[in-house]
């Protein structure tokens, strides 16, 4: 496995994991529900270590994948913008979960204000992950821009022109 497979492999994680997190806490916060808001800042944390092997295989994958034919070099460096501000929001995300956590293990009382903190955070997180992931997937799958997606409703539903004919009249 290369570099290339792991960012791959991993980089769902932290925008699925960080949306999971997050509405997990919402709903510890809501219903006032302790394990339920720790288990929550455990994810946050732990989405936090899992970003740093993806950012960190991001520059090889680059290499791997800029010379290939339907790469949009547009689109990585839309992605690489992205990745750099959401690695830091990730990192601040991880960060404050991991003082909220032992906050709320010390039963001290700015844990319920850290969890609040985390959650402000952990959203705008989500969003540049989101971002970043977004832009990622353009950089290859070009079925997936605007352009693409325009053509195929152009064509019919299925995106198949004359195929639909040429099925009825062997059918008939």
């Amino acid at each position: 496995m290369n570099s290339t497979h792991l960012h791959l492999l991993l980089n769902h994680f932290p925008i699925i994991g960080t949306l999971i997190g997050s509405c997990l806490l919402i709903w510890g916060i809501i219903r006032k529900q302790e394990s339920v808001k720790f288990s929550a800042a455990l994810i946050l944390t732990f989405m936090a270590v899992i970003a740093i092997p993806v950012y960190l295989t991001g520059e090889p994958t680059e290499e791997t994948v800029e010379d290939l034919a339907g790469v949009s070099e547009s689109m990585i460096s839309l992605h690489e913008s992205a990745a750099n501000l959401a690695i830091w929001l990730m990192g601040i995300t991880g960060i404050a979960s991991l003082a909220t956590l032992l906050l709320d293990r010390l039963k001290h009382k700015a844990a319920g204000i850290g969890y609040i903190l985390t959650l402000v955070i952990s959203l705008a997180c989500f969003a540049a992950m989101a971002r970043t992931g977004y832009y990622g997937g353009q950089i290859r799958h070009t079925e997936l821009s605007s352009g693409a997606v325009n053509s195929i409703q152009e064509n019919g539903k299925d995106g198949e022109t004359g195929k639909g004919e040429g099925n009825r009249k062997d059918n008939d």
